[in-house]
Parts: C-alpha cells; structure tokens; sequence
C-alpha cells in the first residue's frame, strides 16, 4: 500500500450487496464520500459548518475503477490523498481490502467551492489544507 494523508477503516454491511453477494457500485461513491467527510472533520472542519459560512463544496467530477470486489463482513481501509488543480481539489481515492491487501477500487473525485452562490478559484481549501501543511 502506498502513503496516504488519511485512512479510514470500515466494514462491509449486509444491505450494500447486491444478488451478485458483492457491495453494490453505488456504495464505493459511499464509501468514498465518507471518507472525505471524516477527513475534513480530522482538519476541524465540516460541511454543515462550511455552509452556515455561506461555503459549500460540490462534487464536480467522479471517476471509479472497479478493481476487486468485497463482499458482505469485508472490512476495508479507504485512503486518501489530494491535489490542487486550478479551481478543483481532487481527491485520490484507494480503498483495499483488510483480508489480502487487494485494490478494491481507485478512484478520482473533484471539488469546487461555491462561495455564496459564486464560484471560487478554491481558495477555501487552500487556507484550511495549507494551515495544516497539506498543499
């Protein structure tokens, strides 16, 4: 497993597979979403608080690569780095599984900020990460 800025574990709950007895597709973006919420909050920040502030931030793009599958009991670690791409914050997304270190997915998800109905060239994310030596 490479380096990562933030990990997150989890388990794999009955409801998320599909007939196929695998997580549904539509869970990994959960998963994913999870993850970047948790590590906002491990940086002093969350979304509730953001837009009482007037600052929201909108997924703008998602990319998934479905790699190896988990299944129900799975417990999984999903890690996360990020970069800065003009206006967009692009979160790199991994998520292995525990058992066997197996890629489950890669995944891409870019960001912007709107800052009271206006959009910014992201600096909201660059104050917050570069407080915390992240950019």
């Amino acid at each position: 497993m490479k380096s990562y800025i933030f990990k997150l574990s989890m388990k794999v709950r009955d409801y998320e597979c599909d007939l196929q007895g695998v997580v549904n597709n539509a869970n990994y973006q959960h998963y994913l979403e999870h993850t970047r919420h948790e590590f906002l909050e491990s940086l002093g920040e969350n979304f509730g608080a953001m837009h009482e502030k007037g600052i929201d931030a909108f997924v703008s793009r998602v990319d998934i690569q479905y790699k190896t599958p988990l299944r129900s009991g799975d417990t999984f670690t999903s890690c996360l780095n990020i970069v800065k791409n003009g206006p967009r914050l692009q979160f790199l997304q991994d998520i292995y599984r525990d058992s066997d270190g197996a890629l489950a997915i890669k995944g891409v998800v870019e960001s912007v900020v709107v800052d009271n109905g206006r959009l910014t060239r992201g600096e909201y994310f660059d104050d917050l990460l570069q407080r915390h030596n992240l950019l």
